[in-house]
């Protein structure tokens, strides 16, 4: 387990899109899906070390982190504010319960879930507000977890890729102070892994076009840096069904709520998610207002 090493080299962003609200991703949400990358394994089992109980992954988007979970046999409930988002969420992990909601605004009944995660979306939410309501649906002792998938500019094609479509607010924040929460959460603890992974050029081309920066900037600035992107891609050969090597830094980090007695866990852990549910079914067309991710 180690802390978050700094992000160097930073250059300042090549251009800069508007404010971004809750619903903007929708309108890139193929896009998202097909750009972004997964989430290691070993940075989604230490983020949930011990939690057995029903998962809520907030701000989910297209259900990256999502189908992560699953993989690890979680029970989730996906919730984004972003109605498209959550459709195209259905496509990929079929059978998932999904709901609108945000951060600060969960609609689940009081200390209902054992843990709420966030992938690329902490940056997003009002950390005060968002600290105290996740803690409102987190049983005594649950889990609060976010993560990030964040370039590796070890790479030179991938430091020019930098050069060119900037850096996100979750780039910033991890290059900066890092995440932070608020009452009653603890201290957080911090996990970090590198890893590689194969990028055709489409692949890269969604990856910039399901960032804000991209979508919401104006139309001659988005040309350029479709320009500047082929430019680099025809330097390294990437073209066709050719790839390059991508590398990543994964950045994690968890917190709990105060802690249940012995017996109160006990019997937390063998409840049935149907409460989770039924809170959700009765509010399913609750609406929310930070946006997911971006990185």
């Amino acid at each position: 387990m180690r802390g978050p090493a700094p992000l160097s080299r930073r250059p300042s962003a090549h251009y800069a899109g508007g404010v971004t609200s809750g619903t903007s991703f929708g309108r890139v949400a193929a896009e998202y899906a097909r750009g972004r990358p997964d989430y290691p394994a070993d940075a989604v089992a230490w983020m949930l070390e011990g939690v057995e109980g029903q998962v809520l992954d907030v701000g989910a988007g297209t259900g990256k982190l999502t189908i992560a979970l699953l993989h690890q046999h979680h029970r989730v409930i996906a919730v984004d504010p972003d109605p498209v988002m959550l459709a195209t969420l259905e496509i990929h992990a079929p059978g998932v319960m999904t709901v609108r909601g945000s951060a600060e605004s969960l609609p689940f009944a009081d200390g209902s879930v054992a843990a709420v995660v966030m992938g690329q979306a902490w940056h997003w939410v009002d950390v005060e507000a968002a600290s105290a309501e996740i803690a409102r649906v987190l049983r005594p002792g649950g889990t609060l977890g976010m993560i990030w998938n964040i370039r590796d500019e070890y790479s030179p094609w991938v430091e020019a890729l930098t050069r060119i479509i900037g850096y996100s607010h979750a780039e910033r924040l991890l290059d900066g102070p890092g995440p932070r929460v608020g009452a009653p959460f603890g201290e957080l603890e911090a996990y970090e892994t590198t890893w590689k992974a194969e990028v055709t050029a489409a692949e890269v081309r969604a990856l910039v076009h399901s960032r804000s920066t991209y979508f919401s900037a104006r139309d001659e600035a988005a040309h350029d840096v479709d320009l500047a992107l082929e430019q680099l891609f025809a330097s390294i050969g990437l073209t066709g069904d050719a790839t390059a090597t991508m590398p990543y830094a994964t950045f994690a980090f968890r917190a709990r709520t105060p802690g249940a007695s012995e017996d109160t866990a006990d019997a937390a852990g063998a409840a049935d998610a149907a409460d989770a549910a039924d809170a959700a079914d009765a509010s399913e067309d609750a609406a929310g207002a930070p946006a997911p991710d971006d990185a």
